[in-house]
C-alpha cells in the first residue's frame, strides 16, 4: 500500500489561493483527520487529493506516481483505486440499494459477470451491517443507514483508500458513534486507508492516527493524536477545548 504525498500544494479556486506551500504525507493503513475551522479550506484540498479539483501549484502523489490532472488515463487509474464517502452520501432515490452499491462496479468494471457483482455487493453491505435491506431505497433507509450504504458504495471496489466528507455530519450522537466505531474496525480488519474532513471533535477522539489542523493558508499541525494531546501550542489546545467549531 503506497502513501500520498503532497509537495508544495497550493490549493484554491482561479485566482484565488486558499492553501500554500503544503507538505504533508498520508501514512497508509491509517486514519488522517483533517480539521480546521470555517473556511480553512479542508474540502478544497479534499478535492484537490482526489483530483477533482487542479492544484495551482505543486503537485500529489501516490508512491513514486504524479498525479496528472490532465490526464483522463491517470485520473481514471486513481478512480478505481479510491472511494469517496460524500457529505450528503450521493445515493440515488430512484435506485434500490444494491443497485447504489453496485454503480461502481458496472462503472468501472462492466466485465463482472452479474453473480460476481452479486457477492461482492452484498459482501460490503454485510461489511456496514446491512444486510438485508439491498432491495430497499435510499428514502426507505434511516440516515445512519444510508450514511452505511454509501460507505458500502465507496469500499465495494476494494479501495487502497477511501476519502470521508464530513462523515458525521446529519447524524445523531449515537448513530455517529456507530460510525466512527464501523471506520475504525474496517481500518483494522481490511487494512483500507481513511482521510476523513470533520468538524465532530468527539469523533477525532476516537479515530484519528494523524491529524492535520489547517489554519490560515497553511499547516498548524501535522501530527499524532498523542503529540497532538501533549502539545503546549496554545492555538491547538484552544481548538480542541472547543465544540462550536463548524464544517466549511
Amino acid at each position: 500500500m503506497e502513501n500520498i504525498r503532497a509537495v508544495d500544494l497550493d490549493v484554491g479556486y482561479g485566482r484565488e489561493t486558499i492553501l500554500r506551500n503544503l507538505n504533508f504525507t498520508l501514512p497508509p493503513g491509517r486514519i488522517t483527520v483533517i480539521v480546521g475551522e470555517s473556511g480553512s479550506g479542508k474540502s478544497t484540498l479534499l478535492k484537490t487529493l482526489i483530483g477533482l479539483t487542479r492544484p495551482l501549484r505543486g503537485d500529489v502523489y501516490w508512491g513514486e506516481e504524479r498525479i496528472d490532472y490532465d490526464s483522463e488515463r491517470i485520473l481514471g487509474a486513481l478512480y478505481r483505486r479510491i472511494g469517496v464517502l460524500y457529505q450528503n452520501n450521493a445515493l440515488l432515490n430512484s435506485l434500490t440499494l444494491y443497485e447504489n452499491v453496485a454503480l461502481p462496479i458496472r462503472i468501472h468494471r462492466p466485465e463482472t459477470p452479474w453473480t460476481a457483482e452479486a457477492d461482492r455487493v452484498r459482501e460490503v453491505l454485510g461489511m456496514v451491517g446491512l444486510v438485508g435491506a439491498d432491495h430497499k431505497y435510499p428514502f426507505e433507509l434511516s440516515g445512519g443507514m444510508r450514511k452505511r450504504g454509501a460507505l458500502a458504495r465507496s469500499m465495494v471496489l476494494g479501495p487502497e483508500i477511501v476519502f470521508c466528507d464530513e462523515p458525521s455530519a446529519g447524524l445523531d450522537p449515537l448513530t455517529a458513534l456507530g460510525l466512527d466505531d464501523l471506520l475504525r474496525s474496517l481500518q483494522r480488519s481490511r487494512g483500507v486507508t481513511f482521510v476523513a474532513v470533520t468538524h465532530e471533535l468527539r469523533s477525532i477522539g476516537r479515530i484519528a492516527d494523524r491529524i492535520l489542523l489547517l489554519r490560515g493558508d497553511g499547516i498548524h499541525f501535522d501530527g499524532t493524536l498523542a503529540e497532538m494531546e501533549a502539545s503546549e501550542d496554545e492555538y491547538l489546545r484552544s481548538f480542541f477545548l472547543r465544540t462550536d467549531r463548524h464544517a466549511d
